[in-house]
């Protein structure tokens, strides 16, 4: 792009601790902030250099937790002090994307914010550009606009949305209004979805007018938009801030974007989507960052680790090395090891989605320092 869209700020909401990729992701050390990719960067720095063009840096915003705000200013030295967005305590992407909402509209009253996930890869820069590009365009309408993802494959692992008619935009020509959401399918459901080539992975992305945005959140969950108006009032006021996030964030309502927001619009005819042509990934657990790695050949085996030593024959799957043990895997097929220091975990990538249940057992035995 030769110019950033001028009315656009980008926001990158950085939580969670990606649960699936226990024990390479940590509370301390959560996935955006991994090399996931082999980029040489982080997923969130990566997702910064993407949106940069689009907003400028100057216009670009991280939602994140208190305790990783030293990492993500490191991980982004361009990023002004103003836009880091700290949260005492993880409140969900509503509460995240909201507040940022309602910061930047008593900066800007006109403003379009786009929020994009901290933690997902995206290949293919001039196609994003263009998509965002047609989501502005029918944000500028009223309208909250998300970037859905063509299926390649009957996944059971993303949720999905139905487009319904087009939608007339200047400058959106493949806009359409969203019908519905559906959760997560199983697999025969999947694959009825990928025939029905009307439905879209959902990918979490969402872009609209602050005000827009906001009054969608006061109409569906009004006691979460006094909270996010009673932070947004003091928020740039460093002396006035602290004691009002102390008292109201606790209270704030812990509830998902898609929940609070895109599915009730989609239900009153204000969601409308853009499909995305673009290679795109939540890397949602190890057998997703497997095919990632290997480039979707499945009988490759995928390495991870900087000093990694492997030793490898007739397998494929993926092996995350962090230590200096060397690492033998002979004739297996789909596995995933993972070596840190203090943790090790083998599963097969069938079972890849199970991981989340270690990390909620190590939870209940009170195993928190290895998470």
């Amino acid at each position: 792009m030769s110019e950033p869209i001028k009315d656009f700020y980008a926001v990158i909401p950085a939580g969670g601790i990606g649960s699936r990729l226990w024990p390479l992701s940590r509370a301390d050390a959560p996935k955006f902030l991994h090399d996931l990719t082999g980029s040489g960067h982080s997923l969130l720095r990566d997702t910064w250099d993407r949106l940069e063009p689009l907003s400028g840096a100057d216009r670009i915003a991280v939602v994140t937790g208190r305790a990783h705000r030293a990492a993500v200013e490191k991980e982004l030295p361009g990023i002004a002090d103003m836009n880091v967005f700290l949260e005492s305590e993880p409140r969900d992407s509503a509460a995240a994307i909201g507040l940022a909402a309602a910061i930047l509209s008593r900066r800007e009253p006109d403003v379009i914010i786009g929020s994009f996930a901290a933690d997902h890869v995206i290949r293919g820069t001039q196609v994003f550009e263009w998509a965002v590009q047609q989501a502005v365009a029918v944000a500028r309408e009223g309208y909250i606009c998300t970037i859905g993802i063509p299926p390649t494959e009957p996944s059971v692992g993303f949720g999905y949305m139905r487009k319904a008619g087009e939608l007339v935009v200047t400058g959106a020509p493949e806009a359409a209004l969203v019908e519905r959401f559906v959760e997560k399918p199983d697999l025969d459901t999947a694959r009825e979805y990928l025939a029905d080539r009307s439905y879209l992975w959902n990918a979490g992305m969402f872009i609209a007018r602050a005000d827009v945005l906001l009054g969608e959140i006061a109409e569906n969950e009004p006691h979460l938009y006094a909270g996010l108006m009673d932070l947004a009032e003091v928020w740039d006021d460093r002396e006035a801030r602290g004691p009002v996030v102390d008292r109201v964030w606790p209270t704030i309502t812990k509830i998902a974007i898609d929940y609070a927001v895109a599915e009730p619009a989609a239900a009153k005819g204000r969601l409308a989507v853009v499909p995305g042509h673009f290679d795109w990934d939540d890397v949602g657990d190890f057998a997703s960052l497997a095919k990632l790695n290997s480039h979707g050949r499945g009988n490759d085996l995928a390495i991870l680790g900087e000093n990694a030593r492997i030793l490898a024959d007739a397998s494929s799957g993926i092996v995350v090395s962090q230590t200096q043990r060397i690492i033998s895997v002979i004739g297996v097929k789909d596995i995933v090891i993972v070596d840190t220091d203090d943790a090790l975990l083998v599963t097969t990538s069938e079972h890849a989605q199970r991981v989340k249940g270690v990390v909620d057992a190590l939870k209940l035995t009170g195993r928190g320092d290895v998470l």
